[in-house]
């Protein structure tokens, strides 16, 4: 068995610097942003880049997956709070802030970049938490019965959208787009859908779109 050996010092500050940079980069211009850009910004060639983060992948991993682990954080919060409305909202705000906050962290919700397990088992964890936060409002009859898991992925997609195209306009308009969404979301004036949920097969389908 071999174990991974330690980063010079100097690999390691390059290391750093270009997580530091690819957090920037995608923040500002989500999981696009190019490469060659982010080398620049950390200082180093791109052939640095690429002998540290061989896909990109491999850096959006790294760059990410604290804001990964941070919403996991959230929803951990939220289902242990003693309102399950409470928690419900709690929950929608803070993924939702998040998305507000992060172009990068916006496109990981609607695409699937390979090579970025760190994410991918923060977002697992994430949709079991949001199912079990869902159905905990409805148990307390304070979600409508008809909302699922799969709902809120396109819920938080349109906060998000919001939140982008307002961003230099109105950096607070999403916080009014999610709180429409969130009365609409109460069971006491709800009416009956016109279409069933998307499955997350669907869902996928669409986010690959």
């Amino acid at each position: 068995m071999t174990t991974a050996r330690p980063l010079r010092q100097d690999a390691a500050r390059n290391r750093e610097r270009l997580v530091a940079a690819a957090r920037e980069a995608f923040r500002n211009d989500g999981l696009a942003a190019p490469l060659d850009g982010i080398a620049q910004r950390a200082g180093v060639a791109i052939g640095t880049l690429y002998n540290r983060f061989p896909t990109r992948g491999d850096l959006v991993d790294a760059a990410l997956a604290p804001l990964a682990r941070r919403a996991v954080e959230i929803a951990e919060t939220a289902i242990h709070a003693s309102d399950p409305w409470e928690g419900f909202t709690s929950y929608m705000e803070g993924v939702c802030r998040l998305l507000a906050d992060d172009r990068g962290y916006a496109d990981l919700h609607r695409s699937r970049i390979p090579g970025t397990p760190e994410i991918d088992d923060a977002l697992r964890q994430m949709s079991t938490l949001k199912s079990a936060i869902v159905a905990r409002a409805k148990d307390a009859d304070a979600l409508r019965t008809d909302i699922e898991p799969s709902d809120l992925v396109l819920l938080m997609w349109g906060v998000a959208a919001t939140a982008d195209a307002t961003r230099d306009i109105g950096p607070n308009a999403w916080r009014r787009h999610l709180a429409l969404v969130l009365d609409g979301l109460r069971p006491d004036a709800a009416r009956p859908l016109p279409a069933p949920p998307l499955t997350y097969e669907q869902l996928r389908n669409a986010a690959a779109r």
